[in-house]
């Protein structure tokens, strides 16, 4: 019969035994040291995917400088590849949180398509975090604490310790002689989560010895009513996921008057799901955007700030715009060989098909009081001419028009309402990130 630990270890591992790869996020620290020293060994008896380490070095402190040997020391001592990553740690607000984003980017670029990254976090630590989060008002999502998997770029990150003991793992360390290092860090009690560490968990489980085991456990069982919010959210998107009127835009957007349908909890449990793959999410006293961007009247055009983007409102559709669309340039570009196509910065790429206008070329974005000639119109107001497209206003400043000297020769038509006066060529637009153009 296997030791507990090893049997804990290996039933979290069970669904992944098939993966291409399995790397260790190897810190030099207790957890991560028995966790790679327990994969070894396990490996004698057991078939498991290939096995390698990650360390990842963030340069924020003097003693860390000796981590990446000690971690290579360990790893050749057990027969392990080891892969050090150094990063650059950007600063804001949060240390932690900046060092933690630039930790995973890096775990995300070694994992690969279908590869686990397996990290040692542990009892206490799930404890630690539901505490954390929720002295800080977290929701439910946030209370779940850390999930035992998620995905992670194209493949997955799991945390197969999270029902193991720190007590565990220390007397495993122990048994097997194994040596970690110390991170200073760890001590100090300026950071939030070692003061619950080191203040206020020593009181509690003094008080309540399974203190950490009943927090984990409610951790787990929020994950689950987690889930069911989701359920209930992808139930509730079905109805606002309807097809874009502008399919050649690649924005992810949702009708709005299914979402109008829901109360207001609803509508925000909704959101929340759509939105968080593509943002940080606000805190409850920041949904108020979402009240002022849902209430606006018609003829409005209301936005809601958000950590990495924006959402906006236009013809009862919400549109998410990345934070890369706030790169955009409107500034004036020459076209000396139109044959070629033309980058626009943070704007996407202008193709001219068929035969180029004379004279020289340039592209420029709107002004006000622009007209074009339009074949069977006449000359028409390009204002009016967007207005009749539909085409949602955060989109007109960015659309390319083509000129030569102080004539505006055409632009890209949009939904087949207006095109250039030539039948000779015509403007392709692709937008930035779409992968099919706008003509």
């Amino acid at each position: 019969m296997k030791p507990a630990l090893a049997a804990k270890l290996l039933q979290a591992l069970a669904p992944w035994r098939n993966a291409p790869a399995w790397h260790v996020a190897f810190s030099g620290g207790l957890d991560s040291t028995v966790l790679l020293h327990l994969l070894v060994s396990l490996a004698k008896t057991e078939t498991f995917p290939t096995l390698s380490a990650v360390h990842v070095h963030h340069g924020l402190q003097a003693a860390a400088d000796a981590w990446p040997g000690h971690c290579q020391s360990v790893c050749d001592s057990l027969g392990v590849p080891l892969c050090v990553m150094r990063v650059q740690v950007r600063p804001g607000a949060s240390l932690e949180r900046a060092a933690r984003d630039a930790r995973y980017q890096a775990f995300a670029e070694v994992t690969g398509a279908g590869g686990v990254l397996l990290t040692g976090q542990h009892r206490e630590d799930q404890a630690e975090t539901l505490l954390f989060r929720l002295l800080r008002g977290a929701g439910v999502r946030g209370l779940a604490a850390m999930p035992g998997h998620r995905p992670l770029a194209g493949g997955h990150l799991l945390r197969p310790l999270l029902d193991v003991s720190r007590g565990e793992l220390e007397a495993y360390a122990h048994e097997h002689q194994l040596l970690w290092v110390e991170d200073p860090s760890n001590a100090d009690p300026h950071f939030s989560r070692n003061y619950l560490r080191h203040r206020v968990f020593p009181t509690l489980t003094q008080r309540w010895p399974q203190a950490a085991s009943r927090l984990a456990h409610t951790a787990e069982q929020l994950g689950e009513a987690q889930g069911l919010l989701d359920d209930l959210a992808r139930m509730d998107l079905q109805a606002a996921d309807q097809p874009s009127p502008i399919p050649w835009l690649p924005l992810p957007s949702l009708a709005l008057a299914p979402l109008r349908e829901l109360s207001d909890a609803r509508q925000r449990n909704a959101l929340r799901h759509w939105l968080t793959p593509l943002t940080r999410l606000p805190d409850s006293d920041h949904w108020a955007g979402w009240h002022s961007l849902r209430d606006a009247k018609p003829d409005a055009q209301p936005l809601w700030r958000m950590a990495d983007g924006e959402l906006h409102r236009c013809s009862e559709r919400i549109w998410w715009l990345p934070g890369a669309w706030a790169e955009f340039s409107d500034a004036t570009l020459s076209w000396p060989d139109p044959q070629n196509p033309l980058e626009l910065p943070g704007n996407g790429r202008l193709e001219l098909v068929g035969k180029a206008p004379e004279g020289p070329l340039e592209v420029r974005y709107r002004r006000g009081g622009e007209v074009l000639e339009v074949p069977g119109r006449g000359r028409r107001d390009l204002k009016r001419l967007l207005n009749e497209s539909a085409l949602p206003g955060f989109v007109r400043g960015r659309l390319p028009l083509l000129y030569r000297g102080e004539q505006l020769l055409g632009g890209p038509s949009v939904a087949g309402r207006w095109a250039v006066p030539s039948e000779d060529w015509q403007l392709h637009w692709l937008p930035q990130n779409c992968d099919q153009g706008l003509s």
